[in-house]
Formats: structure tokens, C-alpha cells, sequence
């Protein structure tokens, strides 16, 4: 389809119209064209539109108190909680995160389960998964009919498009269909999406990027993942996949070649550690990198230097990405980051010396402990920003 064709063009319009009302309302009419660049006329047919449909409500805004002033309230658009109810999760090896959200992305329940699911037969983590979805809406006083779309964000390589886990550490399987194992368990639809991608959209929809349109974001899990936002939109490659960053290739070595997992992922810095009774059993819990954090504290030598090695790696790879993208920000998050100073100065050491003289000062690096309820919020948020596409075929789904 041709992007000057005017239906797909009017989509645009209104999507872009709906994301802008999203990020800044309550907002008025005159603002939106402003922020938009879209003349007032375009922006009041949307607006009626978007009413029309119930995706967003008028608030009425006047000096209530002054019975002399003159004119009408000012009226300023908001999402509407109602239009749709969604549900996002963080699956991880060893604990199962869900939210319930509305439209704008306000959480109405959310739950936690302890369990270690890594390497169960797909059956039974989907029965786990299945259950907790259940449960989380019910908690909502929801049930499932009421419920627009579920997604699941997971850690490895996900097809956004299809569904299909290429490869995750969670699964046994390579090549898992899990979006159309888990939607015909739920009758509703459900997406996969990969972790990195989920706490990306969160940070852009309501934490550290909501005030950007370009960023980048770098998760430090059990695997290593990247996000990249480019004009308001996750960037996927190749049917929507999403981007493994621990298999970037660093160098050679003399084992051939050497890729960023081998330096800076989970297994590689707790090395021979995790042989160790209470490692193992802090591992097993997903508390490796805390209990790494104590012994680093208590001066463990080889953990030092696995730290520093680690972010050593992690700081030449984000030189690497803002020399490629040049973002305004670099947000990196995840359990690595609980290694402290001995990693993040050797990070931001060898950030320092590998960005090119022409790009110093460019990007901002910050750095966040995110709790799992945001990681599975911002798989609530890939939802939302699903049925926010909706638009582009206007006479779409409930929206």
C-alpha cells in the first residue's frame, strides 16, 4: 500500500492523535495540533472520532469558583479507562509476574508466583501460565471475556509477528508457538513479545523515556536483550524479532569466536560460583546476582573481576550501539546491575574511552532497578500498543 494513500494516511493521523493524547493528557484540541504538526480541523474530526468510539472522554475544565468569568470550560481530552482491559506478564525461570490493566495503563490487580518453571514441558508451564493469567483477572473482578488481549514477555529470541519463541532459556523446545498454545487455552488473544521489548515500551510509557521519542534500552537478565524506540515505535527485525544482544560477536579469541553472553551474561560472570551449595541454592531462587552482590561486598576476588570483565564488555558494546543510533538516552536495567560499583564503574570506564570524541556528551546512560510488576506493566503496555494500532484499520476490533 501506498504511504500517500489517504485511508492509511488518516490511520496515521489517528493513531498519532490517540499516542499524543496518551502521553499528555488531559490535553485540548489546540495542543494536540500543536504537538501533531495537524491542522485544527484535522485534529477535531479525529477527536470526534475518537469519541465516537469511547476510546477517550472530555473533562471539562473552568474557573468553577469565579461566577463572573466569562466563556465556556475549556475541553480537555483524556483516555478512557474503559475502552479496554488487558493483561501483561513477565515470565521468567523461576517466578511468574501478571498485571491487569485499563486503557491508560493504570494496574487494577497483580500477582506473583515463586515458581521455578525453566525447562518444564511446555504443557505444564502453559498450565502455570494459564492458571496465573486466570487468577490475576479474577483478582481484577474481571473475567476473561472481559479481557482485550493478553501478552507475555519472555526472555530470548521472540517472532513478534507469529508468535513463535525461536529460542528462550525457559523452554526446552526451539521453534514454540506459544501465542497460539496459550490463545486457544484462553480464548482470547494473546501476544509474545520478548521481555526486553516489554520493559522497554514501560520505560517509554511510564518511567524513564515517557519525555522521548528515540531511545534505547539494555536488559541485563539471565539472557542479555536490547530495545530500541525509534520514533515512538519498537524497532523489530525481520518478522518482528526481537534482538538477542548476548550473541553479539565482541572479538576472536583463541576458542574462536568470543560473543557478549560469554563476558557479561548471568553464567559467565557467576563462573565456577554457582557450584557452590548456597549459590546454587540463590540461583535456583533467581537471587544469584544479590548473593554475588554480598560477596563482592565481602571482598570475593574472582567475583571482582567477573564483575569488572562483565561490565568492561557491556560498556565497549554500548559505545558500539550510540556510535550506530546516537540515542538521547541509554537506559540499562536488570539483575546485573546488583553487582555494583566494581561493574558499573568498569562500565562507565569503558564507555568513556571507546565513544567516538564526536559523539561524547550525545547520550545520557542511566541506570534502573525496575521490580518485576513494571517488567510485566510494560507487557501490558505491548498490548495496549496493539490495540492502539487497531486504528489503522478504522473500523478495527472493540476499538
Amino acid at each position: 500500500m501506498k504511504t500517500a494513500d489517504p485511508e492509511l494516511m488518516r490511520a496515521i493521523n489517528r493513531l498519532n492523535v490517540l499516542d499524543t493524547i496518551r502521553r499528555h493528557g488531559p490535553i485540548s484540541r489546540v495542543e494536540i495540533s500543536e504537538r501533531t504538526e495537524l491542522s485544527t480541523t484535522t485534529v477535531s474530526a479525529i477527536t470526534a472520532s475518537l469519541l465516537d468510539d469511547g476510546l477517550i472522554l472530555p473533562r471539562h475544565e473552568g474557573d468553577i469558583r469565579n461566577e463572573a468569568a466569562r466563556g465556556r470550560p475549556r475541553v480537555m481530552l483524556e483516555l478512557n479507562p474503559d475502552a479496554a482491559r488487558v493483561v501483561g506478564a513477565k515470565i521468567a525461570a523461576n517466578r511468574m509476574i501478571f498485571v491487569v490493566t485499563d486503557f491508560r495503563g493504570d494496574v487494577l490487580s497483580k500477582l506473583t508466583l515463586p515458581i521455578r518453571i525453566d525447562r518444564q514441558p511446555i504443557a505444564v508451564i502453559a498450565d502455570l501460565v494459564e492458571d496465573g493469567v486466570r487468577r490475576c483477572v479474577v483478582d481484577a473482578g474481571l473475567s476473561l471475556e472481559d479481557v482485550d488481549t493478553v501478552c507475555l514477555g519472555l526472555p530470548g529470541v521472540i517472532e513478534h509477528r507469529t508468535g513463535h519463541v525461536r529460542s528462550s532459556p525457559i523452554f526446552r523446545e526451539v521453534n514454540v508457538d506459544f501465542a497460539a498454545e496459550m490463545t486457544a487455552r484462553l480464548g482470547t488473544s494473546t501476544i509474545v513479545e520478548s521481555d526486553a521489548h516489554a520493559i522497554t515500551l514501560a520505560h517509554h510509557w511510564f518511567g524513564k523515556a515517557r519525555d522521548l521519542e528515540d531511545m534505547v534500552l539494555i536488559s541485563l537478565e539471565q539472557t542479555l536483550g536490547l530495545g530500541v524506540l525509534h520514533g515512538n515505535q519498537l524497532f523489530r527485525g525481520a518478522g518482528g524479532l526481537s534482538h538477542n544482544l548476548g550473541d553479539l560477536v565482541l572479538g576472536m579469541g583463541p576458542q574462536g569466536t568470543v560473543r557478549l553472553s560469554t563476558q557479561a551474561g548471568e553464567s559467565a560472570i557467576l563462573g565456577d560460583q554457582q557450584a557452590d551449595g548456597r549459590f546454587a541454592e540463590a540461583i535456583r531462587l533467581g537471587r544469584g546476582m544479590t548473593h554475588a552482590q554480598a560477596l563482592i561486598k565481602a571482598e570475593d576476588n574472582t567475583l571482582i573481576a567477573s564483575a569488572i570483565r562483565a561490565g568492561e564488555a557491556v560498556g565497549l558494546t554500548i559505545a558500539n550501539i550510540v556510535t550506530l543510533f546516537a540515542p538521547p538516552r541509554v537506559i540499562l536495567v536488570g539483575s546485573s546491575l546488583a553487582l555494583g560499583e566494581p561493574f558499573l564503574n568498569s562500565l562507565r570506564d569503558a564507555y568513556a574511552v571507546a565513544i567516538p570524541p564526536s559523539l561524547k556528551g550525545v547520550t545520557e546512560l542511566v541506570f534502573d532497578d525496575s521490580s518485576d510488576d513494571f517488567w510485566a506493566q510494560g507487557a501490558a503496555a505491548v498490548a495496549l500498543y496493539e490495540l492502539y494500532e487497531s486504528p489503522w484499520s478504522t473500523t478495527g476490533p472493540a476499538l
